[in-house]
């Protein structure tokens, strides 16, 4: 039987692009470890995903020997926060960036799966030095708006300013949480101008 995609079942996972959503996203659990600094230099963030996939397929490996039960291992997700909101907008200025990257994981994974995961990624050669920063973390998002951008990462900052600016308070709406990126796309083999990305962010309605 060939494995479960639950990014194509969930509607948490579901995004078109030009549409803004508003989508209730339900408590789900993740593998996750934070960090800071520009992604696309930072040593903390590439150690980061090392850690975060072989855990990652550690228990899905585990979850298809023990439990006959094999989902297809989940998109890299990341919430991204900041002092100052507008560097992710008008600025885009990345060094100033605060993260935390994960990867959703099946209500059946336990923590001794994870932990079973972590010990056998940790006994290979090329062990990250993050894998014990990983955790196992229930996240509840609850009432979000999110799109699906096509194209580059640094070409997001419109589609954010049309999201904040005026769908939210349009349809009264302010932000609440933290900024999410579901990654659909892996960048290492698809050009940046068809990178598929869903932009997410909490929301409650607005005050008096």
């Amino acid at each position: 039987m060939p494995a479960t995609d639950l990014k194509k079942t969930l509607d948490a996972y579901q995004a078109k692009r030009g549409v803004f959503r508003l989508v209730d996203v339900p408590p789900m659990q993740y593998l996750m470890i934070d960090g800071a600094g520009d992604p696309n230099v930072s040593q903390a963030y590439a150690d980061a995903l090392a850690a975060l996939y072989p855990i990652a397929y550690g228990v899905k490996f585990a979850s298809r020997a023990q439990l006959g039960v094999d989902t297809v291992v989940m998109p890299l997700e990341g919430l991204w926060h900041a002092e100052d909101m507008a560097s992710f907008t008008s600025r885009r200025d990345k060094s100033t960036w605060l993260w935390t990257m994960m990867i959703m994981v099946p209500d059946h994974v336990s923590a001794e799966m994870v932990e079973a995961a972590r010990d056998k990624a940790a006994a290979k050669k090329d062990a990250s030095p993050s894998l014990s920063a990983v955790r196992l973390e229930t996240f509840d998002e609850g009432l979000c708006v999110q799109t699906l951008h096509v194209g580059s990462y640094d070409d997001e900052a419109p589609v954010l300013e049309d999201l904040h600016h005026r769908f939210i308070p349009g349809n009264g709406l302010e932000m609440r949480g933290i900024h999410h990126e579901i990654y659909l796309s892996d960048a290492r083999r698809v050009e940046p101008a068809k990178l598929r990305t869903i932009l997410r962010q909490p929301v409650a309605p607005a005050g008096p």
